[in-house]
């Protein structure tokens, strides 16, 4: 492979849009799909857990996405798992194979995994939140001896609602992994917790001086989760969250995605808590 076929890119315009095309797309819920997305050329640079890339429909126009596939994974594939809420969204769910895209990316900061190395990882996901923790946790999983404890929270307003269902009957499974999914609405047949994620985060036993947390779902849950964990002794600066606003262009110029004194885009959108809390506390900002 020559150097200009990596997928280390160091030189990339971060405003062209390099050719991609969908490879498979797999349902996962009514409204959200996970996409396989694979370069016509010359890949996007490698993405650490956490970011997002700018993916452009043509003729529709571009949206912000988490990659929600494996960071070491070497099959080359560019992994996002997508709910279609907006014009963008939509055709991206629904896009069949073969449909060209167009990816800028990837952009902004990462979970820090590093950083928690000897530690207990403890993970909460509030809906569509379970598909940019998906990363992390998949490192986690492949580098377990470097990590304590590892916990994931997943919840959902319904059964049907939950992502990657086939992945999290086989977390179940393993011996090495505390799981707990939880609902809103439980249907018939439904035999797991029920109730919000702070309800098995607020029993969950820690050791406060060697967990780190990342949260990431709808504001007032992570909120509320950080809450919690911060009662529990869990120093502010240990949690990380995801935030989300309106990301134009990616890049922090356009300023659309201003909070407070950070661009999402730039500085986020993972964030420490100690950093995003004074933020989230401001109604409307």
């Amino acid at each position: 492979m020559t150097a200009a076929t990596t997928s280390h890119r160091i030189d990339a315009d971060p405003w062209l849009p390099l050719p991609y095309y969908v490879a498979a797309n797999r349902t996962e819920t009514v409204d959200t799909a996970t996409l396989i997305l694979r370069a016509e050329g010359e890949p996007i640079a490698d993405f650490r857990p956490g970011q997002f890339t700018m993916l452009y429909v043509f003729g529709v126009g571009e949206v912000p996405i988490s990659v929600s596939g494996d960071p070491e994974a070497d099959d080359g594939a560019l992994v996002h798992t997508i709910r279609g809420v907006g014009a963008v969204s939509r055709a991206l769910r629904h896009a069949a194979p073969g449909t060209a895209v167009g990816v800028r990316g990837p952009f902004g900061t990462a979970w820090d995994l590093d950083g928690p190395a000897g530690s207990d990882l403890v993970l909460v996901a509030g809906g569509i939140g379970l598909a940019p923790l998906r990363p992390a946790l998949l490192h986690a999983l492949r580098h377990r001896r470097r990590y304590g404890r590892i916990v994931l929270i997943a919840g959902a307003r319904a059964p049907a609602e939950l992502l990657f269902t086939d992945e999290l009957a086989a977390l179940s499974a393993r011996d090495d992994v505390e799981l707990a999914v939880t609902v809103d609405r439980p249907g018939a047949g439904w035999i797991g917790g029920v109730g919000l994620v702070t309800e098995p985060l607020a029993a969950l036993r820690l050791t406060p001086e060697r967990t780190t947390a990342l949260l990431c779902g709808p504001e007032p849950m992570m909120r509320f989760c950080a809450r919690t964990l911060l009662d529990k002794g869990v120093p502010a600066a240990r949690i990380q969250v995801s935030l989300e606003r309106n990301m134009k262009c990616g890049i922090g110029l356009c300023g659309h995605c201003q909070l407070g004194p950070l661009l999402t885009c730039r500085d986020g959108p993972v964030v420490p808590y100690s950093v995003a809390a004074p933020l989230l506390e401001v109604r409307e900002l």
